[in-house]
């Protein structure tokens, strides 16, 4: 479980980025947050796992007062907490195994790590974090000779070969074709609700988190003005987050 209370976030410029935050996520659900550009999404995702530090009130997760953590306890809370990027953060020049097994290096010595010496245990559940996103047949393809779509697929499958309980998806599918996004967003709700791991969302693309998250919670400068089930989002809510209407070009562009 994830327990915002009373979060505050203010960078060393004076910014405030998270202005009060009350919220609760609850282990195996899959949560879409919506908003502006800097309205907060990105500050509010990254203090779940401490790459932005809070500046007030108090952030648990699992009851660990996450604000606590230093050294080699954070690392080892980070490793239940896996994290896809917009960029994929692939190393393009080497296969697609090598990248998921990269996800395995935590619980490696430190010896075996630097020179690539992974388990056969290791070996089978990088493999199986690949067939569970559908691109088992690219395990040996070098990264870079995917397409955007499955180079996203091979950043989540990474993400599952570590074993997280919960994933952080910062815009996944923003730089993809809506085809792809499609595809990369089943892959998330198949992971979801097959391994019960909670993911949590920024999403830009409005009709997306709609249709794949069960909840939304919609940010507006640095405050939650919306938590509830997707579907009960409507315009007026829209309206409230985003500050006016959409239009329905806009709905796929936010």
């Amino acid at each position: 479980m994830i327990q915002f209370q009373n979060v505050v976030k203010t960078y060393p410029n004076g910014v405030k980025a998270l202005k009060g935050i009350n919220l609760e996520v609850q282990q195996g659900e899959f949560v879409a947050i919506i908003g502006l550009s800097g309205a907060g999404k990105s500050t509010l995702l990254r203090s779940i796992n401490q790459m932005h530090t809070i500046t007030e009130g108090k952030l648990l997760v699992n009851g660990i007062d996450v604000s606590t953590l230093k050294g080699k306890s954070l690392r080892r809370f980070r490793r239940d907490i896996g994290m896809v990027f917009q960029s994929f953060n692939l190393v393009k020049r080497t296969s697609v195994i090598k990248n998921v097994l990269a996800a395995r290096v935590a619980d490696m010595p430190l010896w075996m790590s630097l020179l690539g010496l992974y388990t056969k245990k290791d070996k089978i559940i990088a493999l199986e974090a690949l067939d569970q996103v559908g691109i088992l047949e690219k395990a040996y393809t070098r990264a870079d000779q995917l397409s955007g779509g499955q180079q996203q697929r091979v950043a989540l499958a990474r993400c599952v070969a570590q074993q997280p309980k919960i994933i952080l998806a910062d815009e996944p599918v923003a730089s993809l074709d809506p085809v792809t996004s499609n595809q990369v967003m089943n892959d998330f709700v198949k992971i979801n609700k097959e391994l019960n791991i909670t993911v949590i969302a920024n999403m830009h693309h409005v009709d997306i988190a709609l249709k794949f998250a069960n909840r939304v919670i919609g940010i507006k400068e640095g405050l939650i003005v919306f938590d509830g089930p997707s579907n009960k989002v409507n315009n007026q809510i829209l309206k409230e987050i985003y500050g006016r209407e959409l239009s329905d070009d806009e709905l796929m562009e936010h």
